[in-house]
């Protein structure tokens, strides 16, 4: 047998001894993962409070919220334009969801607009999204722009961000409550109560909000929305933030580095929104898109005064 043969022959049994191939057996995830490079792995703390509690509880106060709104007729009514705009996008948005969170297929997307000043939205547990008319108007917000800010939000409900900041709070609670209790000062509490209250007070940790930026641009590439539009959204609440910080930016902390991480993802979300199909109708006018995210006035709002979108019923 011609020796150069024996060993191309034997090369793959040599290769597994090695360990080489054993890439063959990782998980598809691993081998043909595109995108963002974020573990799919959640936090052990979110185990520490039941999903459907969570999810439950961000009903009831996405419900209480929407009823509170209408009797100071602060919601937009389902007709109204911006409404129309939001949902568009989220249509788009959520077949990309599953991937990230497998929960994601029973939850009942929800998407509300309210009339208020406040540069605010956010996305409960269980797919509840919420953006206020101030974030929109302020920032005269591409839609782009408003798929970055909506992918963000609904990559903090599908990595379960909210859960593991209240399971971390609850592992907190329990350790005291277990001390008392050995030392005779007291027994353990409830440590789920008024869950529907905390859900709109908890600040997220840097990590998490690093992983809502990146996994949020995927999500809104996947969609058909232009990436670095992340670029020029935070840019322009950079803007917005001198003197008293939005409330978004409250929660949501501004870094030097969050932009740069942005920037170092664009080669793993730009293929994916080159390929995917485009939105049939823009509702931003004029419509910004591909070039105009890599000019040198990315705080420039387009228009001055109201666009024809953002006039009230």
């Amino acid at each position: 047998m011609n020796p150069s043969f024996s060993a191309v022959r034997e090369l793959p049994r040599r290769l597994l001894s090695l360990g080489v191939v054993s890439l063959a057996l990782a998980s598809p995830w691993a081998l043909a993962r595109e995108g963002v490079d974020v573990s799919k792995q959640h936090s052990g703390f979110a185990r520490l409070v039941p999903a459907d509690q969570v999810e439950a509880a961000a009903q009831q106060q996405y419900n209480q919220m929407a009823s509170q709104a209408k009797a100071q007729n602060a919601l937009l009514p389902d007709n109204h334009p911006q409404v129309v705009r939001l949902k568009a996008i989220a249509q788009r948005i959520v077949p990309y969801t599953l991937e990230w969170n497998s929960r994601a297929r029973q939850w009942q997307w929800q998407v509300m607009a309210l009339n208020s000043k406040e540069l605010n939205a956010f996305c409960m547990p269980g797919g509840k999204i919420a953006f206020y008319t101030g974030i929109l108007e302020t920032l005269k917000l591409t839609d782009d722009e408003t798929a970055m800010i909506m992918g963000h939000e609904m990559a903090h409900a599908l990595r379960e961000h909210a859960r593991e900041r209240m399971g971390k709070s609850s592992a907190t609670q329990i350790g005291a409550s277990l001390i008392s209790s050995l030392l005779g000062l007291g027994s353990a509490g409830d440590t789920l109560l008024n869950m529907g209250g905390q859900l709109l007070t908890l600040k997220f940790s840097r990590e998490n909000e690093s992983e809502a930026d990146l996994v949020g641009m995927e999500l809104a590439a996947r969609a058909g929305y232009d990436p670095r539009a992340g670029i020029s959204l935070w840019k322009k609440m950079a803007a917005a933030s001198k003197g008293a910080p939005p409330q978004w930016l409250s929660t949501h902390p501004a870094s030097g580095t969050r932009i740069q991480e942005m920037e170092a993802a664009m080669p793993q979300v730009m293929p994916l929104y080159e390929r995917a199909a485009k939105p049939p109708r823009r509702y931003d006018a004029p419509a910004r898109t591909g070039a105009y995210y890599l000019s040198q006035e990315p705080l420039a709002f387009w228009g001055r005064g109201t666009s024809p979108l953002l006039t009230r019923d």
